[in-house]
């Protein structure tokens, strides 16, 4: 395996700018998801590590190598691409063994890596069958084994779960983490789905127009948000603007929320909807933020019910809480008044 360093990395396209100062270093064996929405730039950087668009500016190393101009098959990298790019006049053997040939490894050779990562992804069974014969979700399977026949340093999957159904994308994602885990592959998970990269990555970098907004754990970008576009993107959030007192952010419309630390010049305060708790009566014991609320409605999401609330003051709150027996807002109706409540270390402040 080997680990991954883009430095200053660009790529333009006459006057507009797909990506812009692209720096990360990707350890050995890591997996980092590149998330964003679509046009952020993130399938452009992967393209640029895999070789098959020349930046414009910058480095991209692989373990010792400078590989910024190297051509595709001179990277030890192998790739997954969202549309399997599977050969439908071939089987899955001769598609795992496309790769090999192109490198000319001996016909033995060939056979024992074709066999070994047709197993690794339990496709072995239907080695003979053609992509029409598969479902997609087998064809992925096959499309990764043909990546890692390879063996490759860094593997490159571009959005390979987004033509799969709800159920198999989760199926297929945990197969692709525990593959990933057991080979100690160094990884880069291209997705603008939050929950593919908060639940398969180490690290995440958050792209947007072009340019890398954060990059941390799951935890740190998730509870630390630098930006409001992070915060707004990774999860949802409660968003105030106002301004800071003496007492805490005061918003807009006047309600005042207490906090713990504030950027200096804050403008905006966020709220996690799941970190504030609705319920009948004031919670004792109080917390530090308790906001007399009306229920304007309710959302029913299965395990979770988003509340859509209003303060006395006219601020608009969503809450999500638990569908359990004993919640303390269950039974709350359109109309009813209640109390939302949460801690000042709930807060985050953007400039």
């Amino acid at each position: 395996m080997a680990t991954v360093a883009l430095k200053n990395l660009r790529k333009e396209y006459g006057s507009a700018v797909a990506v812009s100062d692209f720096s990360l270093e990707i350890a050995e064996g890591e997996m980092v998801a590149f998330l964003g929405p679509s046009g952020c730039g993130k399938t452009t950087t992967l393209r640029m590590i895999a070789g098959f668009i020349t930046p414009t500016s910058g480095s991209i190393q692989i373990g010792d190598r400078e590989v910024t101009h190297l051509l595709p098959e001179k990277r030890d990298t192998g790739m997954v691409f969202q549309r399997y790019a599977l050969f439908p006049h071939m089987t899955m053997t001769q598609n795992v063994a496309f790769g090999l040939e192109m490198r000319k490894l001996s016909a033995s050779e060939r056979d024992k890596r074709v066999a070994e990562a047709l197993e690794m992804v339990q496709m072995s069974k239907l080695a003979d069958r053609y992509p029409r014969q598969l479902s997609g979700g087998q064809q992925q399977r096959v499309a990764i084994a043909r990546a890692l026949a390879v063996r490759p340093k860094v593997f490159l999957l571009d959005e390979p779960l987004s033509n799969l159904d709800a159920k198999l994308r989760v199926e297929v994602r945990e197969e692709i983490r525990a593959l990933q885990q057991r080979l100690g592959l160094t990884t880069i998970f291209v997705t603008h789905d939050q929950e593919e990269a908060l639940t398969i990555s180490d690290r995440m970098a958050i792209m947007y127009d072009g340019r890398v907004q954060q990059v941390g754990s799951a935890d740190e970008l998730y509870e630390r948000p630098a930006n409001h576009f992070v915060a707004d993107f990774l999860g949802k959030m409660n968003f105030h603007e106002g301004r800071l007192v003496a007492d805490g952010f005061e918003t807009g419309n006047g309600t005042l929320i207490r906090i713990d630390q504030a950027h200096a010049d804050a403008k905006t305060l966020g709220i996690r909807p799941e970190r504030i708790v609705l319920s009948r009566e004031a919670p004792i014991p109080t917390r530090q933020n308790v906001l007399p609320v009306s229920v304007e409605s309710q959302v029913y999401m299965g395990s979770v019910i988003e509340w859509r609330l209003r303060t006395e003051r006219g601020d608009r709150l969503a809450c999500h809480t638990h569908n359990a027996a004993h919640d303390p807002a269950r039974g709350l109706l359109p109309g009813d008044r209640a109390f939302a409540s949460f801690n000042a270390q709930d807060c985050v402040s953007f400039h």
